[in-house]
């Protein structure tokens, strides 16, 4: 299919990937001129129609995970009865050449990657969705490190009555939970129990059952104990080490109750590493050293391929956040270094809000930027002229309702006024839970009364545009 044209509109350049559902291409997209992935249903699962519209049923939920770590969905079609998707398109490598290239990570980065992408599994699972094939082929590095996870939900749209069709399973039954092997209903339990797999590798650069065929390792994880990651990293933390054993027990009862739950131990773990340097973050090993990005950084998405879905197994991988700035920190509210508590409370950007403008909306593309790790990256503001509007600002989900007593703003572009704002749903209405202030290179807000799910930083004065480069509550 190479040198096809699909849909007279995508210029198929080379197969990326391939499976027992499908075929994944790197396309053109003559229309907007850019590269996409493109991921075609095999023609002989074309002609069954419930596989079809399964895989439609699929696009449509998968096309609903907007989040920084998930690989974007953004058209769905048919062309002469050929079903595909259209992907966003990764330049880059996956974990998993990442991790045959550089062995074993350190321990903080191994953590970071690990949380990026439970915070992008307890995403899909809040939306109804279990991937069900995570493993680090599924998990895409662009250049600058982030990871982008791919398959969300498309092997549920191959499963039978809880297990993957025969024939479609590819490659490696290393990351598959015990429930999966032995054919029971899988749920977000099996999702944990991948990423257990999958942070034990990132580790100790191997992973903990091997064996000379499929059937033989997924024995070996149904029926033989987890091996500890200290046997094999001594000077692994304890704790970290826990939290793999617990991912990996064989009943789910015993694991993590929720992504939630495992998110909120590796970020303690996190936290344990450095617990005096509030604000460090972890730099992920880049899969290409390349040379430094120069500010101000384009606003761009680069899309991705979607790995085939590989049935009974899965892995999770993570991606780097990238190092801070030398950035002064100014304390607004609060001048005492006690007054903010230890425990930090991870952020998601997941909208702009923009009740007064034409459109309601600002760099809707952007708004993941505001919270990941990166102060590199940034959300921005239209730039304006004359600013005459009560504001415009960044709507950041906590996952959960949370009580922050502060809360972080990292920007590259000083002098803007803000305050933060809570509200219990991501549409409003928000209520002010700060003072407002203007923002130099960094300003930490002392929050009050400030338990909900959603927070907006709002922005009420600027001069052109503002960037809001990363925020962080604790």
């Amino acid at each position: 299919m190479q040198g096809e044209v699909i849909a007279g509109r995508f210029d198929l350049v080379e197969l990326i990937g391939k499976g027992g559902m499908s075929s994944v291409y790197k396309a053109r997209d003559r229309l907007l001129d850019r590269m996409v992935a493109l991921k075609i249903l095999h023609p002989h699962f074309t002609e069954d129609e419930e596989y079809v519209e399964r895989f439609r049923r699929e696009a449509r939920a998968v096309a609903q995970l907007s989040h920084p770590n998930i690989v974007t969905v953004i058209d769905r079609g048919e062309d002469d009865g050929r079903q595909y998707i259209v992907f966003e398109y990764v330049e880059g490598e996956n974990l998993k050449q990442l991790l045959e290239r550089t062995g074993p990570m350190p321990v903080r980065d191994a953590l970071v990657m690990a949380l990026q992408m439970a915070r992008a599994l307890s995403f899909a699972h809040g939306r109804g969705l279990i991937h069900r094939d995570v493993k680090p082929q599924n998990v895409l590095l662009n250049p600058d490190g982030q990871a982008k996870m791919t398959d969300f939900g498309i092997a549920r749209s191959i499963d039978v009555q809880g297990v993957t069709i025969t024939g479609t399973i590819m490659g490696t039954s290393e990351y598959i939970a015990p429930e999966q092997a032995r054919g029971e209903q899988v749920d977000a339990q099996t999702d944990v129990y991948s990423l257990g797999v999958v942070l034990y590798e990132l580790l100790t650069g191997g992973v903990p059952f091997e064996g000379d065929n499929f059937v033989t390792v997924a024995l070996r994880h149904v029926n033989e104990p987890v091996p500890s990651v200290l046997n094999r990293r001594p000077e692994v933390p304890a704790r970290v080490a826990m939290a793999v054993e617990r991912s990996m027990a064989k009943f789910p009862a015993e694991r993590f109750q929720s992504m939630d739950e495992l998110s909120e131990e590796l970020e303690t773990c996190l936290a344990e590493l450095d617990p005096v340097s509030e604000e460090a973050t972890m730099i992920a090993r880049r899969p290409i050293a390349g040379p430094q990005r120069q500010r101000p950084r384009k606003q761009r998405r680069r899309f991705g391929v979607l790995w085939p879905a590989a049935a009974v197994v899965a892995v999770l991988g993570a991606a780097g956040l990238a190092a801070f700035g030398a950035l002064a920190l100014r304390d607004g509210d609060s001048k005492d270094p006690q007054a903010a508590p230890t425990r930090p409370i991870r952020l998601t950007g997941i909208a702009s809000y923009d009740p007064d403008g034409d459109n309601k909306v600002e760099h809707e593309e952007a708004v993941g930027r505001a919270a990941d790790g990166d102060e590199t990256s940034y959300w921005t503001t239209e730039s304006y002229g004359s600013f005459d509007k009560p504001g415009v600002g960044v709507i950041l989900d906590a996952g959960r309702t949370v009580q922050p007593k502060t809360m972080t703003i990292t920007t590259d572009t000083p002098g803007f006024t803000a305050e933060i704002r809570a509200g219990e749903t991501p549409t409003g209405p928000f209520e002010p839970v700060s003072q407002s202030r203007t923002i130099e290179n960094r300003f930490r807000y002392n929050l009050r009364a400030a338990e909900a799910r959603y927070f907006l930083v709002w922005i009420t004065a600027l001069d052109g545009s503002a960037h809001v480069n990363e925020v962080r509550a604790r």
